[in-house]
């Protein structure tokens, strides 16, 4: 019963948190490079209704950090100043995407105060608004790359499966270099050849690219299954002594049959990506500061007193777990309907009647 309903549970999610991040600039309180050298690795803010006098306030409110000592940092709530919570505040223009300019967040304080509901990094930034900033390259990046994997998947894989002959042992023989070789570390090797000093959307194209034309291989074995297996039907032979051209065929009998093994290595293929990205830009060869990837916020934690002190810093880590366990059941859901998909498929063509 749930995994009949994964789909309308679950795909509704992920498009819901794919478009928050998208809207990061609404969502999150500040800019992503808007620094606070006075708060570093400040803690959560907690939101209050009743202040240190024990008055309940119909607004939320936050009180302001305050150090409690030079060059450590270690707070406590300043009590001489309220600062309420306040939706939809007015700031100076920003863009979205890149592309819409928008002038209003959805929540924030006055300041001086800042409100920090996932803490700040060792620079004083806000890390809800890196967090949000961050997901439109580490969660964007698995779709993106799927893409161009599953492009070059069907039309190998149908293209060898479908012709057969030379074509066929050349493209798979291709195929079996990529599947032999461990594809993080050609991962590695491909990224070094790049160039590492380039603007955040240059490195992000090319990991979206690197990463998908690494990844072909698999899919394009698994469409060439299904082409070499539907070349033969009857259908398609009917076609055939009717003049239909190779082009139509494919399109029309070929490749419809490939969805159900294009859902199911899509929900596979997207956690792997978004894992890839996080990984480079982990080891400092994905997006660079001040950009934001999960993977570099994660950079901090290569220093131990960082894990032990400040567990905030850990939460893209955990922002990925509800985001995997997502695509794993999407991918557990596509793989038991592949069969039932596959053979009403095959109904359907058998009843093929040439006009």
């Amino acid at each position: 019963m749930f995994l009949r309903a994964t789909p309308r549970i679950v795909l509704p999610a992920l498009v819901g948190l794919h478009l928050v991040v998208l809207l990061a600039g609404f969502f999150a309180p500040y800019d992503f490079a808007s620094q606070n050298r006075m708060l570093p690795f400040a803690p959560p803010t907690r939101i209050h209704i009743i202040d240190s006098q024990g008055k309940l306030h119909a607004r939320p409110f936050i009180y302001q950090w305050k150090a409690t000592a030079e060059g450590v940092p270690q707070y406590k709530e300043d009590h001489s100043a309220v600062f309420p919570i306040r939706f939809f505040v007015s700031v100076p223009r920003y863009e979205i995407v890149g592309i819409v300019g928008f002038r209003w967040r959805l929540f924030g304080v006055e300041t001086p105060a800042r409100i920090f509901l996932l803490g700040s990094d060792a620079y004083g930034r806000d890390q809800l608004s890196r967090l949000l900033y961050g997901g439109q390259i580490s969660l964007f990046a698995g779709p993106l790359a799927t893409v161009i994997s599953l492009s070059l998947g069907i039309l190998l894989g149908a293209t060898a499966g479908y012709y057969g002959s030379w074509i066929d042992e050349v493209l798979m023989r291709f195929a079996e270099v990529f599947l032999a070789l461990p594809w993080l570390y050609l991962l590695f090797a491909v990224r070094a050849f790049l160039p590492m000093h380039a603007g955040p959307n240059q490195i992000f194209i090319l990991l979206i690219v690197v990463i998908g034309v690494i990844g072909w291989a698999r899919p394009a074995r698994l469409i060439r299954g299904i082409a070499l297996s539907a070349r033969e039907r009857e259908y398609v032979l009917a076609a055939k002594s009717f003049g239909a051209s190779d082009a139509y065929i494919l399109r029309r009998h070929i490749l419809p049959q490939v969805s159900g093994v294009a859902l199911t290595q899509a929900a596979l293929l997207i956690p792997r990506y978004v894992l890839a990205e996080v990984t480079l830009s982990f080891l400092g060869l994905g997006v660079a500061e001040p950009a934001p990837s999960w993977g570099n916020m994660l950079a901090a934690l290569q220093h131990y007193e960082i894990i032990g002190s400040y567990w905030w810093m850990s939460l893209p880590a955990l922002a990925l777990i509800p985001v995997f366990l997502a695509y794993y059941s999407l991918l557990a859901y596509y793989t038991v309907q592949d069969s039932s998909i596959s053979e009403a498929i095959w109904k359907h063509r058998e009843g093929f009647r040439p006009i």
